[in-house]
């Protein structure tokens, strides 16, 4: 599989029965644009608003993960997400006209084979992985909870459950990378305790319940009023359930002897699915369910900020890809207008460029006299002739070419840059280049800080002889 970013080529239409709230629910999942991440609507609301798919709007997750924004909630997110997230797609719309995700089965399948009819296409930008870089530990001991999160190149599962149950003992289950979500892991269903289901139907929940949605595991006898009372709520005949004993209700055949393990599992692919990357480590659980996913996925988003607001590690000493006698063979730029003076990294994707700032630069005599500070304008300028290598380091007999800037949008300073100072522009290719025009997004640091950010759209054209 290709390391882009991917989503649907077609839309979805799914229609089913909501589990707690008893509705009959359509979605429609769309495809996105790159970067859009995973997005739910509630088209049956006023103005229709959006709920992202994001660890901060979790509100509840009794017997489901819930999420709110916008003055919208959307119920029992997990199979849904854990489809897509199981499939790589990184981009979609999800579409609701009621508060619930429908149930269907009780697994992701019915969403995977929809994936898998309508297709999955690559897109333009790159996937934006969270490589995790060292083991992160979580434990909730009133409800021996214990996950662990250890560096892997692989987004990789590992699953024990126990209930103390004679019926449900424990089991264990494994995923050794995302391609095996499909064929082992998205066909496993919910399941339930008797007891559990007893509590939930006094409680007025799974009002949308069927045995054919779930597993019910019996694992204790239950009085003839209790009967009744889920015979009515399962629209069953009291029949059913008169000889039930230990084992599993209407006799369900599993797929799997671990097939509750594996729905656990699933569930965790639903739920990390909120962090809004895709996700590199190996990642062990213990007796997990909602509530700790989120929490444990809620750590893992903390470090996914904390990178995010520090600075890349360069190697300022490495042998250079372009010295300054190369960068003035490619570009035009010269005294005192060439403010660039090393280019230490350049791939198909970024360029890192170094301007060390000295007080004998020209701009210092005027800006500011007794308070020296590099031009803002002039940080873009360097930042701009960085990109114009990185537009012309793949192009025959460059010097015959010219750069021309079209755009430069969305800059922000951060920090004064100052004599002895030396700023590294960093730039990534936004999206691939055609008919010249080369589209980047650059960040330039001194040191761990931000010191300017900003896009801009290049132009290279031939234009000497």
């Amino acid at each position: 599989m290709s390391d882009f970013q991917k989503t649907i080529k077609d839309t979805i239409s799914v229609k089913g029965v909501g589990l707690h709230t008893g509705k009959v629910v359509t979605i429609n999942i769309k495809p996105a644009t790159e970067n859009h991440g995973y997005v739910f609507q509630r088209i049956d609301m006023e103005g229709q608003p959006t709920v992202k798919a994001d660890l901060d709007n979790v509100t509840t997750t009794q017997r489901g993960t819930t999420l709110e924004q916008n003055g919208a909630n959307v119920h029992t997110t997990e199979h849904v997400l854990a489809a897509l997230y199981g499939m790589e797609i990184d981009n979609a719309l999800i579409e609701l006209d009621g508060p619930e995700i429908p149930i269907l089965d009780g697994s992701s399948k019915p969403f995977v084979d929809a994936i898998i009819k309508t297709g999955i296409v690559d897109q333009a930008a790159e996937k934006n992985y969270f490589v995790l870089k060292e083991n992160i530990a979580y434990e909730e001991t009133n409800k021996q909870v214990e996950m662990l999160a250890v560096p892997a190149d692989e987004f990789r599962l590992t699953v024990m459950v126990d209930y103390n149950s004679p019926l449900l003992g424990t089991q264990h289950a494994s995923m050794y990378h995302i391609g095996e979500f499909a064929s082992e892991i998205s066909s496993c269903r919910t399941f339930v305790f008797l007891r559990e289901l007893i509590q939930l139907v006094n409680n007025g929940l799974i009002k949308g319940g069927d045995a054919d949605n779930a597993i019910v595991m019996v694992d204790t006898s239950i009085s003839e009023e209790e009967k009744d009372r889920l015979a009515a709520t399962f629209n069953r005949d009291k029949s059913e359930l008169q000889k039930i004993g230990i084992g599993i209700l209407n006799n369900v055949e599993l797929q799997y002897e671990n097939e509750p393990a594996r729905h656990k599992l699933l569930d965790i692919v639903g739920d990390l699915a909120l962090i809004g990357r895709p996700f590199k480590g190996h990642i062990l659980a213990a007796r997990p369910g909602h509530h700790t996913n989120v929490e444990f996925g809620k750590i893992l988003k903390d470090i996914m900020k904390k990178e995010a607001k520090a600075a890349p590690k360069f190697d300022l000493q490495k042998e250079p890809v372009y010295d300054i006698n190369q960068i003035t063979a490619m570009l035009p730029h010269r005294y005192p207008f060439l403010l660039v003076d090393k280019i230490i990294d350049v791939n198909d994707q970024s360029i890192t460029g170094v301007k060390n700032i000295t007080f004998n630069e020209e701009f210092f005599q005027g800006h500011f006299p007794g308070n020296p500070v590099m031009p803002g304008v002039l940080q873009i300028e360097a930042m701009a002739q960085v990109g114009g290598i990185f537009a012309l380091h793949n192009v025959d007999d460059p010097e015959l070419y010219s750069t021309y800037f079209l755009k430069i949008d969305k800059v922000k300073f951060k920090q004064k840059v100052l004599p002895g100072d030396t700023i590294v522009f960093h730039l990534n290719l936004l999206t691939p280049i055609r008919r010249g025009l080369v589209n980047m997004g650059g960040t330039a640091y001194v040191g761990d800080k931000v010191v300017m950010q900003a896009e801009m759209i290049a132009q290279v054209v031939k234009d000497k002889k």
